[in-house]
């Protein structure tokens, strides 16, 4: 038979481990502050620039291979118009672009109900869930078309007179993942940087009664003109790279890499390590 003593040494935890456990529980505690911060506003402006590229670059390669655009919607209802009198340029064009209007609309209530639901639209968790699911589109996105399900060679081998409609999922995909960067925008009150729209930016842009200020005076004035370049600029990169390439799938891992990127940078890795180390 078991002593006494012995009994009660065995019923007691070891010293050791209570402190693995408190430490266990005091990282999950500090993890959970990190990702329950809100961030800092005043350089979320800084990805969402990052991402006027990303839409030039999007836009002007898919608009090459497929005949819509996936970020700008401006675009796309002029083209649904102009398929109601059978004026495309490519057989169901119009669907393509009622495709891409469609889910981008979808993609904005939905991103909006998940900001909401994790808890606020500036809260690190939440701009990391959104930028992941975002980045996850564009990967399967580039996916499907790298696989050969969708053609995306450029220019691309199908008869023009054919309508492949497997193209509409790549255009779904990523139509619905450009909401977010909107959505992001917006709930940043980073409006003067919308990512996915140039007309209003541009109005905006050149009506400032202080467009000639110093470059110090002027914050918003820079970011927008800013983000008229690198959407430009991403446009341009787009053309080059699916003409020299003759593929579609080199620009979407571009992007996808690119916002994988942006992903991390609201993982805050810096202010991170500094809350584990207290």
């Amino acid at each position: 038979m078991m002593s006494n003593p012995e009994k009660m040494e065995e019923a007691q935890p070891s010293s050791g481990s209570t402190s693995e456990q408190e430490q266990i529980l005091t990282t999950k505690g500090k993890l959970s502050t990190h990702f329950s911060s809100t961030v800092d506003t005043r350089a979320g402006y800084i990805p969402l620039l990052i991402l006027c590229f990303v839409t030039g670059l999007t836009d002007g390669t898919l608009y090459n291979a497929y005949g819509t655009f996936v970020s700008m919607q401006t675009g796309n209802t002029i083209f649904i118009a102009l398929g109601t009198s059978g004026q495309n340029n490519k057989p169901y064009g119009w669907a393509r672009s009622l495709c891409s209007l469609g889910c981008f609309a979808f993609g904005c209530v939905s991103f909006a109900n998940l900001h909401k639901f994790i808890g606020g639209p500036r809260l690190r968790r939440t701009l990391l869930c959104s930028f992941f699911l975002q980045t996850v589109c564009v990967v399967v996105a580039a996916s499907i078309i790298q696989s050969g399900i969708i053609d995306g060679t450029y220019p691309s081998r199908g008869d023009p007179n054919k309508v492949n409609f497997t193209e509409l999922a790549a255009v779904a995909l990523l139509s619905f993942q450009a909401a977010g960067q909107i959505v992001n925008s917006r709930g940043l009150g980073v409006s003067e940087v919308p990512t996915v729209v140039i007309t209003s930016l541009l109005c905006d842009l050149v009506s400032d009664e202080h467009l000639l200020a110093g470059l110090s005076k002027n914050g918003k004035r820079n970011r927008r003109a800013i983000a008229f370049v690198l959407t430009l600029a991403g446009a341009i990169c787009g053309g080059w790279i699916s003409k020299a390439t003759h593929q579609v799938g080199p620009c979407l891992w571009l992007v996808a890499g690119i916002k994988a990127i942006i992903t991390a940078y609201w993982m805050g890795f810096v202010p991170l390590l500094k809350a584990m180390r207290r």
